[in-house]
């Protein structure tokens, strides 16, 4: 996954952003700010924020080890973080366990902690595939999708005005994270960076060959919170949503 993580990362628009990436234990962030916002000591408050969020979920994972487990909706003890209560319902609204939105949860909150702390026109956090942005010009985000050859030759077009939107990526032939299916890539836009997170994982549960696209596709038509989905597996691809697709070269 390290070397699929740079090789996408090192194609992201280093003109419009200026970018530096913030480690800590298993989490790894490539940030994005528009120029005339960049702070060198927007770094320090970025890590920060992933340290604090680290330490609080892992606390309360002591206390309550099913969190982290189960692969099913789990809802949370009254004394758990909100942050947890957060993920546990965005991912049972998905039907999954709530660690499926942990990515997104870590993009928001340091995006969050950025935007609180300092005045920033446009951002991107990136973790893993999984992103968290504010955007105010159009923006396309090609769609990374392994050994496919439609991999980076599709991309999904951001409207100006979109606001804080989040863009988030499963798949079950790169990188480490749990997948039950077989897709190159399922992405999926919503206003909500944990939403995009639970639902790409669990649509991309249930790509296990190209002939499943279709039946993905419809099912994702009953959650109005998906603005849009890409699915990649093989050499095919299906789309569905508000959000125009791009052909790339």
């Amino acid at each position: 996954m390290k070397n699929d993580r740079q090789s996408y990362r090192n194609k992201y628009n280093k003109e419009r952003f200026r970018e530096f990436q913030v480690k800590y234990l298993e989490t790894d962030l490539w940030i994005g700010i528009d120029p005339e916002s960049f702070r060198k000591e927007i770094e320090y408050e970025a890590l920060v924020a992933i340290e604090h969020l680290r330490h609080k979920l892992d606390a309360y994972i002591k206390t309550e080890p099913a969190f982290a487990k189960s692969l099913t909706p789990f809802y949370p003890g009254i004394a758990a973080p909100g942050e947890a209560k957060e993920m546990a319902n965005a991912s049972a609204k998905a039907g999954i366990g709530p660690m499926a939105s942990v990515a997104g949860m870590f993009a928001r909150e340091v995006g969050e902690a950025i935007l609180q702390n300092f005045s920033v026109k446009e951002m991107v956090v990136e973790n893993g595939g999984d992103i968290f942005s504010l955007l105010n010009n159009e923006l396309v985000f090609s769609v990374y999708a392994g050994s496919s050859p439609l991999s980076e030759k599709l991309g999904i077009v951001l409207p100006s005005g979109m606001g804080k939107v989040g863009i988030c990526t499963s798949a079950g032939t790169v990188g480490p994270s749990l997948s039950f299916g077989r897709a190159d890539a399922v992405a999926v836009v919503c206003k909500d960076v944990l939403l995009a997170d639970a639902f790409a994982t669990a649509l991309g549960n249930n790509v296990k060959v190209p002939e499943d696209i279709e039946g993905v596709l419809t099912f994702s038509e009953k959650y109005t919170e998906i603005l849009s989905v890409v699915i990649v597996c093989g050499d095919k691809v299906g789309v569905r949503g508000e959000l125009e697709l791009k052909i790339l070269k």
